[in-house]
């Protein structure tokens, strides 16, 4: 687990993808000279945005005029696995907190300052923007008629519905004034450049933090069938519905599509990913003498389902040594959804962990631990959880079955009552969730 998350540092990929080389700064192998920029801006959002702003404050010295970059509470100054080094107040950046998942007033009026730093771009600027898992919330200035109020009711709809991340940020997109490439529209004609930690599966660029600086490929009608989907029109707020009609008709400009002039400027650079972290993790399974296996990093779906199919592997590796012998370390990264039926605490990572505990009843020297590479699995103080052939006993010995919490989507204090929580605080990065199927 360590390796995956220093694997994922994001402040180490910052130094990869950006180094001052004389008078010039490169980026992703794209040269800028410094001699014929003006002014260099930098702005964020993201839970890695404190680590990834003070590296590169730290690259740009006394050429950084000034930023803003918005992060989740807590996480200014990580005290998980990844800290922060050098921790300082630099000159001229602000590391503003505010919530998420659901937006808060905190986030817009962080948006204005970004906005505000924005309006005095000259075309000889270079704008570094810092993007990671959370922007999508913390990243927020509603379209006019939008209030964030109906912006939180929404967001709390479709967390609970199981709608997808592409889903979420697809209505996100087209009730926000910067996420589906508007915010390049405030950067042009500066020159853009995004430093991008994926926490998406599939680094997909319009869909990481709602794709501020990219071309959207989605559109009005999109976002008016995801809540045909899940059947959310009649508690949908109307200034939401009233816009997404009026998006539909014609009458509002769409977000911009691939083509547009905004983006001659832009540069968009993944720096991490979940791939990267998995493969970080097996190379030290290797290392510790496991037999490694990367399962997937695309597991999707619901959690209680993936964590099912997750025991129902632990069981074959138990019975035939497949699809890999002990001593085995199975990874499957990824990021599932919980469409929540009850009124119990979890998240994703715990509510797959939990899913698993039937399936993997009696088998011995076997452990699936599940890990929020940021430290925060939903609404709580967990990170995951580990379960092994023991707990469905020890669950039994306590009264407690594990069908009733998943009933109550209760993950949280079926494995705090165990003892089988993971707490790690804010790690610092944001790279998806991980499993590691252990058979020792």
């Amino acid at each position: 687990m360590n390796a995956a998350l220093l694997a994922a540092d994001p402040a180490a990929a910052v130094r990869h993808f950006m180094q001052r080389q004389g008078d010039h700064l490169v980026i992703a192998q794209q040269a800028y000279d410094l001699k014929r920029l003006d002014q260099i801006w930098l702005i964020g959002a993201g839970k890695a945005g404190a680590s990834m702003a003070h590296a590169a404050a730290s690259i740009l010295g006394k050429r950084l005029s000034g930023g803003v970059v918005v992060v989740k509470d807590g996480y200014k100054d990580p005290s998980g696995f990844i800290k922060l080094k050098d921790f300082r107040n630099l000159s001229g950046l602000e590391i503003l907190e505010a919530s998420h998942p659901l937006p808060d007033l905190r986030g817009v009026e962080a948006t204005r300052a970004i906005l505000a730093l924005l309006g005095t771009r000259q075309p000889d600027d270079l704008i570094l923007c810092l993007l990671s898992g959370g922007g999508s919330a913390l990243l927020t200035a509603p379209a006019p008629g939008v209030s964030l109020e109906d912006l939180q009711t929404l967001t709390r709809l479709l967390l609970a519905c199981g709608a997808s991340i592409d889903e979420i940020n697809t209505l996100r997109k087209h009730l926000d004034q910067v996420k589906g490439g508007q915010l390049a529209r405030f950067t042009s004609p500066a020159i853009l450049v995004t430093l991008i930690l994926s926490d998406v599966i599939g680094n997909p660029l319009d869909v990481i933090a709602s794709g501020p600086a990219v071309p959207d490929p989605t559109t009005f009608e999109d976002a008016y069938s995801v809540l045909m989907r899940y059947a959310l029109l009649d508690r949908t707020p109307d200034s939401i519905l009233l816009r997404l009609e009026r998006g539909r008709a014609g009458a509002i400009p769409d977000t911009p599509k691939p083509g547009d002039p905004v983006f001659s400027t832009v540069q968009n650079v993944v720096i991490g990913s979940n791939q990267q972290a998995a493969e970080a993790a097996i190379g030290q399974a290797r290392r510790e003498g496991f037999n490694p296996l990367l399962l997937t990093t695309y597991l999707q779906g619901e959690a209680r389902q993936a964590g099912r199919m997750l025991g129902a592997i632990a069981r074959q590796v138990h019975a035939t040594g497949q699809p890999v012998a002990r001593p085995a370390c199975i990874v499957a990264g990824g990021e599932t959804t919980v469409t929540l039926q009850g009124d119990g605490l979890g998240g994703r990572n715990q509510e797959l962990a939990l899913g698993a505990v039937a399936e993997m009843d009696g088998l011995p020297d076997i452990a699936l631990v599940t890990l929020a590479t940021d430290g925060g699995d939903g609404p709580t103080d967990a990170a995951g959880a580990v379960v092994t052939g023991e707990t469905l006993q020890h669950a039994r010995r306590l009264g407690m079955r594990p069908s009733d919490y998943l009933n109550r989507n209760d993950s949280y204090h079926f494995f705090e009552a165990l003892g089988d929580l993971i707490i790690t605080g804010p790690t610092g990065t944001n790279v998806n969730d991980l499993s590691f199927l252990f058979a020792f």
